[in-house]
């Protein structure tokens, strides 16, 4: 199973700004160290190409985040000090979820150990998203021809109001987000395909109802090819900025339920990290862990039972 990470290009940040770049890092060593990988499986992803981000951002946000020339405005909304590393960074945050799907279209399963940047639009970046990774990587894999259709699962604790915009009247992405009801972003420009609302403090049981329920729907509606998943942390109970109340238990039923209703369909899966904000960053780093290794166990067992059905 390939991971592609990023965290070597490392975005500067200044002392107490509270994105915990670091749990990037921290994920991928968990991983290596966790013994179900070889050293192959860890793989740099290529920075993407102007090329492909303007199949899903405007050239001249493209450009002007390049060049440096963004209004401070657009800076606070992104949420990070403009540098030269932070567009690199971004570029190849947005290339692992390429990579990612290119690989799951040939093994199954893949992952990108970062992405997940579901707040960045077609003209702008807000909410630590410069760049929509998703949106990016669904329209690459349709252009060079290995796609037709394509569901993007938002389990982020916010709604993916980038995503949805960006992909608003295209039918042939569907956006399912299911996140809380009211937390970021505050003012709802535009609907997924499927928005699943949940009140603050939701537990497992009724998050997992409602998460089966959307994925039935999702799944009959868009008749996809790929699946991009955005697993987030940040639903988790002792989350800083999340207001719901899953434990880890119930964030590995959730992945459980995304992997399972793909491995049924048969369906190549691509997966992002998306948010997370844990008051301990170990237990955003344990439930990221989480989700990975619950992917290659799920991907062993696809690839055994495909080989006692040959």
């Amino acid at each position: 199973m390939k991971l592609f990470y990023c965290d070597e290009f490392v975005l500067p940040l200044p002392p107490g700004h509270r994105f915990p770049m670091e749990k990037y890092r921290l994920l991928r060593e968990a991983l290596a160290a966790s013994g179900q990988f070889s050293a192959d499986d860890f793989c740099v992803p290529d920075a993407a190409t102007n090329a492909e981000l303007a199949r899903a951002h405007a050239p001249d946000y493209v450009r002007r985040m390049e060049c440096g020339e963004l209004s401070s405005a657009e800076v606070r909304a992104i949420g990070f000090p403009w540098s030269p590393q932070m567009v690199e960074r971004s570029r190849r945050s947005s290339g692992a979820t390429l990579a990612a799907c290119r690989a799951a279209l040939e093994d199954g399963v893949a992952a990108n150990l970062a992405g997940g940047t579901h707040h960045a639009f077609h003209d702008r970046g807000e909410g630590f998203c410069v760049f929509n990774d998703a949106a990016i990587a669904a329209r690459a894999m349709q252009a060079e021809g290995r796609i037709a259709r394509c569901l993007i699962v938002d389990a982020d604790v916010h709604q993916g109001n980038g995503t949805a915009s960006i992909l608003a009247g295209d039918d042939s992405i569907f956006t399912f987000s299911i996140h809380g009801a009211k937390n970021y972003p505050f003012r709802r420009e535009v609907a997924s395909d499927l928005d699943l609302d949940m009140p603050d403090g939701t537990s497992d049981a009724a998050y997992l109802a409602a998460l089966a329920d959307g994925l039935e729907q999702s799944f009959a509606r868009s008749r996809p090819e790929l699946v991009i998943y955005l697993a987030g942390a940040d639903p988790f109970e002792d989350d800083r900025l999340g207001r719901l109340k899953l434990t880890k238990q119930g964030l590995l039923a959730r992945d459980t339920a995304v992997f399972s209703a793909c491995a049924e369909r048969e369906l190549p899966l691509a997966i992002t990290m998306a948010g997370g904000y844990a008051r301990q960053i170990t237990d955003t780093v344990e439930i990221h862990t989480n989700t990975i290794l619950l992917a290659r166990s799920m991907l062993d067992t696809r690839r055994a039972a495909r080989a006692m059905h040959a």
